[in-house]
């Protein structure tokens, strides 16, 4: 890889001022170009133009989504975004649901037009890991990519294929910034690999 588009997804909202995201953004800004790679950043909440962002789009070989767990999915904005962008993308980033009246073995979903690009989404959540993974708990072992499958499906839709996510829990009632910052590095640096 070596176009890498970042979308931050971070508001300040209620109790959140937002930084958390903001700080691990950056992380990845300046990581990535400390590699050599060509970084082109969105902060959804400071505005954007949709053609634009659909160009980004185009010329990156892999975006990475920075926001929060707002309400069990991604901030209002986050969707708006997608929204927005992916449906003004029509002929760009899809050319259709994928289905043919001529040819029944095509499927829904089957007619994206990047399918050489990757995305990955990182995450802050107050909710600790277990949450998500154990059975008996509120998601009910599900894992964190069961809680996003809706946000998985509208990228494999354009064609995408994912990379791992990466997680911070316990944000608010533990937080271990300096922890997850390593963490993040490691694990950008790891998804290079991929």
């Amino acid at each position: 890889m070596k176009n890498i588009l970042l979308l931050n997804g971070s508001k300040s909202f209620g109790h959140s001022g937002g930084k958390l995201n903001d700080t691990l953004h950056n992380v990845a800004k300046e990581t990535l170009e400390s590699l050599g790679l060509n970084v082109s950043e969105t902060r959804i909440d400071k505005g954007y133009d949709i053609e634009s962002e659909v160009q980004k789009i185009l010329d990156s070989e892999a975006i990475i989504y920075q926001m929060p767990g707002w309400w069990m999915g991604e901030p209002w904005i986050v969707k708006k975004y997608i929204d927005e962008v992916f449906s003004t993308g029509a002929g760009k980033l899809y050319a259709n649901d994928g289905r043919s009246r001529e040819d029944v073995s095509k499927k829904y979903g089957s007619g994206g037009l990047v399918k050489d690009k990757k995305y990955m989404f990182s995450l802050t959540w107050n909710a600790p890991l277990e949450a998500f993974n154990e059975k008996e708990q509120f998601f009910e072992g599900v894992g964190v990519d069961g809680v996003y499958l809706h946000l998985h499906k509208a990228h494999q839709f354009l064609g995408m294929k994912p990379l791992p996510t990466f997680i911070c829990n316990d944000v608010i009632k533990n937080p271990q910034v300096e922890k997850y910052i390593k963490d993040y590095k490691v694990h950008l640096i790891n998804i290079l690999k991929i």
